[in-house]
C-alpha cells in the first residue's frame, strides 16, 4: 500500500485561484491606469482608443501573475519548494509578467 502525504490530497480551489487572479488583475490595472493618467497630449497618430490595448494587456498579465502565485503557493510542497522560495519566485514572476505586459501593451505608443 502506498502512503500519500496530506498535501497530496488537497484539491485545487477554483474560487481561491479566481480571487488571486482578480487581485493580480486589479493591481495591474491600477498601475497602468495611473501611468496612463499622466499622459497629457497623446500623439494623434495613435488613434482615439490607444489606451485600451495597454489597459487590457497589463490587466491580463496581472491576472496570469496572480494565478501563478496561487498555483506556486498551493503546490509548493509537491513541487519540492520551500514556502519562502515559492513566495519570492511568485513575486518575481508577477513583476516580470507586469513588466512584459507593459512593454507589449505600450509598444507603438509610449514605448518607443
Amino acid at each position: 500500500m502506498v502512503q500519500q502525504n496530506e498535501y497530496q490530497n488537497q484539491p485545487a480551489q477554483p474560487a481561491a485561484a479566481g480571487r488571486r487572479a482578480l487581485t493580480g488583475a486589479a493591481f495591474g490595472l491600477a498601475l497602468i491606469a495611473l501611468f496612463l493618467a499622466g499622459v497629457q497630449s497623446p500623439d494623434p497618430a495613435w488613434g482615439k482608443l490607444w489606451m485600451l490595448r495597454p489597459l487590457f494587456v497589463v490587466t491580463m498579465a496581472g491576472a496570469l501573475g496572480g494565478f501563478i502565485n496561487y498555483m506556486l503557493l498551493h503546490y509548493h510542497r509537491s513541487l519540492g519548494l520551500h514556502k519562502g522560495i515559492a513566495v519570492v519566485l511568485s513575486v518575481l514572476i508577477y513583476v516580470v509578467g507586469l513588466w512584459l505586459g507593459s512593454v507589449l501593451g505600450l509598444a507603438g505608443t509610449l514605448w518607443d
